[in-house]
């Protein structure tokens, strides 16, 4: 890897990935497992049975939308071994915590009644500041986060409920190492680490109904799909798996944050009574040019070649229907439960945002977590593991087309 630090890093190798020396073999031995994990529901369903001991799924309504998503799959060209390992794992894992959620609500059914105090969410695309928000805001003990183990894993297996260390730990240690070494710059536009604060978008594929997919590979038939469902069972599933880990282990109000919710507001404001809301915005042209770089870059993990402008071109559709939802539904916040936060304010005076988040949300500023606060501040600088190069050339766009595109939401928050 060159010094990223000093200069930016260039991908010239999205469309045609390369692999490092020290990648190749563990591509080689994933790929070499494809013979054992098909993209097929019902040995997904199997293997997931087997895996935990259990066979009670909950309610079978997902079978429908994981159908759709297999299929989406499927459509995917180029798809190489590697990469199918992959999906099945991920969908083995999502089918495992609906398993594990099922039989923890049946022993200890109390967890329904639970009340969930309002949460306070953070919404905004990624690059506008919002996983640096997330985890200021976490570095006290105000809040209850999602650590990334965590929300790959929420639920323990039976056998390994009580063990110390957690396996679940060491599982994401392993997870995180295979991804930072077949993706080594994907740490400059997202850091994940195993105890890093994670997004519960994650909790929602769970359920099968999330923008996630849509993240996670080129799914036109996915994403029409979920655009086309009412999402409110899900986040009511989302609440139900918010009260189960506050049964688990503790906390008493959540922190939670996912672009997700930027189309989503009227159910978010449904099904989360008195739910405070922070928006962050940013000057929309370049971060959707860093999200293009993600998405791009990812994609390495399961196609080759991998078809850059097709992808970039539908995601600048997707963004402009997500941010022309935000215009349309902003309304739906009240002043006194919502605030919006430009990007440079916050580089500006992040303390100064962060305690009117507090304020916001009628959580006490304590000198316990302004020191956290300034604690975390003082190792996560700007830009201290470097930044990927972006332009609207290197996805096949134009950027005066992208700018016009995203206007309606510049005038609104921007202007």
């Amino acid at each position: 890897m060159t010094d990223t630090k000093s200069k930016p890093v260039y991908l010239d190798d999205l469309a045609e990935p390369r692999f490092s020396p020290e990648a190749e073999p563990l591509r080689e031995m994933m790929g070499s497992m494809v013979g054992d994990c098909p993209l097929d529901a019902e040995a997904m369903h199997a293997k997931a049975m087997a895996e935990t001991g259990l066979d009670n799924f909950g309610a079978d309504d997902y079978r429908e939308r994981l159908d759709v998503y297999l299929a989406a799959l499927q459509e995917i060209p180029g798809m190489h071994d590697a990469g199918i390992v992959n999906f099945h794992a991920q969908i083995v894992q999502w089918l495992k915590n609906r398993l594990l959620l099922t039989d923890l609500l049946a022993r200890h059914p109390e967890i329904n009644d639970i009340e969930l105090a309002p949460p306070v969410v953070i919404a905004g695309l990624p690059r506008t500041g919002t996983t640096h928000l997330h985890n200021l805001l976490a570095a006290g003990s105000t809040f209850r986060t999602i650590p990334y183990w965590e929300s790959n894993e929420p639920f323990p297996l039976p056998s390994e409920q009580g063990v110390e260390p957690d396996p679940r730990r060491a599982r994401m240690d392993v997870a995180v190492q295979v991804m930072n070494l077949v993706m080594p710059y994907f740490p400059l536009m997202h850091e994940m680490t195993t105890d890093h604060v994670h997004e519960e978008i994650q909790l929602l594929a769970n359920d099968f109904s999330t923008m996630l997919f849509e993240t996670l590979g080129h799914v036109p038939r996915w994403r029409d799909y979920y655009l086309a469902h009412d999402q409110t069972p899900h986040y009511e599933h989302l609440a139900t798996q918010l009260k189960a880990l506050q049964f688990l282990r503790g906390g008493r109000r959540w922190l939670l944050k996912s672009p997700q919710h930027l189309e989503q507001l009227p159910v978010l404001n449904a099904v989360f009574p008195g739910v405070v809301v922070v928006f962050t915005h940013r000057d929309p042209v370049p971060v959707a040019l860093s999200m293009l770089a993600m998405i791009t870059y990812s994609a390495r993990m399961h196609r080759y070649p991998v078809p850059v402008q097709e992808i970039a071109a539908t995601w600048i559709d997707r963004l402009e229907l997500m941010l022309n939802a935000l215009v349309r539904d902003r309304a739906t916040l009240p002043p006194e439960r919502s605030i919006d936060i430009r990007f440079d304010d916050f580089m500006a005076d992040e303390m100064g945002v962060a305690a009117s988040i507090y304020d916001l949300a009628g959580e006490p500023l304590t000198g316990e977590a302004r020191s956290a606060i300034e604690s975390y501040l003082a190792g996560h600088q700007r830009g201290r593991l470097g930044r990927v190069a972006t332009s609207a050339e290197m996805f096949g766009l134009d950027e005066d087309d992208v700018r016009a595109r995203f206007e309606p939401y510049r005038q609104r928050f921007l202007a």
